[in-house]
């Protein structure tokens, strides 16, 4: 068949073309974003959003320990300046002046941005988002709600495993002053309300004032370096871990999300200096695992739920009793609620230790420590 009457039969099948369309140049399309993959092993993949200066710092923890899905978000442009992370984007010019309301504000003007800012930078396939803030500071005390909204839009729109957003709350110290220990009382109630509506979960609680006594005499740069890593590295492990086998007992990814799906959790990690005994562990535990969490003014016995991982160099554990190992998990059951579930596992570890490391969640109102803050906040 010719050409022209290949054209005749085009024309009677489709009917003239409405328009004959000049050559235009079209700009080239952009290239497929690669997704952004972690350089650690966890079971979950998880997102970090870091408000403020300190919110911002925790994110950078996670960072420096392989995850790659982190941002931070500041109202003030030279606090952003020092954070080692690729991810930034300043909603404000100046900072908030501790002002939670003024951060607020400003990130009211700016939500669409911040949107996509996290969309576009962090990716798809995450299982959960995690909003880190100081509790003290005006741009991480007025963002923090805004943001969980947010992050929790996200998690719908990309089909998350969860619709739980987790925060990650860090308590000022003492000596930091009425203003911020205020703003701390009150994000502090914001976020454990939260909880009890079921949008946030985990939400983690990192006191500072307990971690200066924990580590008392370090300098400056040492306390902070040390009070972030001391959270972010706890929160590692247990990602980490949930993916390993073991050759004793493992904790599994269902154990782990079981607890962080349950609320308010702390941690915490007991060193045991003996083991002989039939009672050593177990004591060890009850005297140490209060005062060892990284959280003062809650109440353990609340908790509902905790994972426990026990870690022993090879030799440590080829010659402590089973037995030992049971009666210390059975404690960590009686400290908790009726009903309570322990997650265990029981792992070898580089170490020539035996160290046990916890997550206490489903933990109730901590009404301790929102009493010190009301009090030193002066909020009558």
């Amino acid at each position: 068949m010719s050409d022209e009457k290949t054209s005749d039969v085009n024309e009677y099948q489709y009917g003239s073309p409405d328009l004959i369309v000049p050559d235009i140049p079209m700009p080239t399309p952009p290239k497929p974003r690669e997704e952004i993959q972690d350089k650690i092993e966890g079971a979950f993949r998880f997102a970090f959003i870091g408000a403020g200066q300190g919110g911002s710092r925790i994110a950078e923890i996670f960072h420096k320990l392989g995850y790659r899905k982190v941002a931070v978000i500041n109202t003030a442009q030279q606090d952003l300046n020092t954070i080692k992370v690729d991810n930034k984007l300043c909603i404000g010019d100046g900072g908030a002046g501790k002002d939670p309301d003024v951060a607020r504000k400003k990130y009211e003007e700016r939500k669409e941005d911040v949107l996509d800012f996290i969309r576009d930078n962090l990716g798809e396939g995450i299982d959960r988002y995690f909003v880190c803030v100081g509790a003290g500071g005006g741009t991480g005390a007025g963002t923090l709600m805004p943001l969980v909204e947010t992050a929790s839009n996200l998690q719908k729109l990309q089909k998350a495993s969860t619709e739980k957003v987790g925060v990650i709350l860090a308590l000022p110290k003492i000596s930091e002053g009425t203003k911020v220990n205020a703003n701390a009382y009150r994000v502090l109630e914001e976020a454990y309300a939260a909880v009890e509506k079921g949008l946030v979960s985990p939400l983690v609680v990192v006191d500072n004032e307990k971690i200066n006594k924990l580590y008392p005499g370090l300098g400056v740069a040492q306390f902070w370096q040390t009070a972030n890593m001391s959270i972010a590295g706890l929160f590692h492990l247990f990602n980490n871990t949930a993916t390993k086998d073991s050759s004793y007992s493992a904790f599994d990814t269902n154990d782990y999300k079981q607890v962080l799906d349950s609320g308010m959790i702390v941690f915490g990690a007991t060193q045991i200096a003996k083991w002989d005994g039939p009672s050593d562990i177990s004591q060890a535990v009850r005297d140490n695992l209060k005062s060892n969490v990284l959280s003062g003014g809650v109440d353990l016995s609340t908790g509902t739920s905790a994972g426990v991982i026990m870690i022993g160099g090879n030799e440590v554990l080829a010659n402590v009793p089973q037995e030992h190992l049971d009666r210390a998990f059975e404690q960590f059951t009686r400290m908790l609620a009726d009903g309570g579930i322990v997650h265990r596992g029981i792992y070898s570890g580089n170490k020539d230790n035996l160290t046990a490391y916890t997550m206490i969640g489903g933990l109730g109102r901590p009404s301790e420590k929102l009493e010190e803050l009301r009090r030193i906040g002066n909020i009558k």
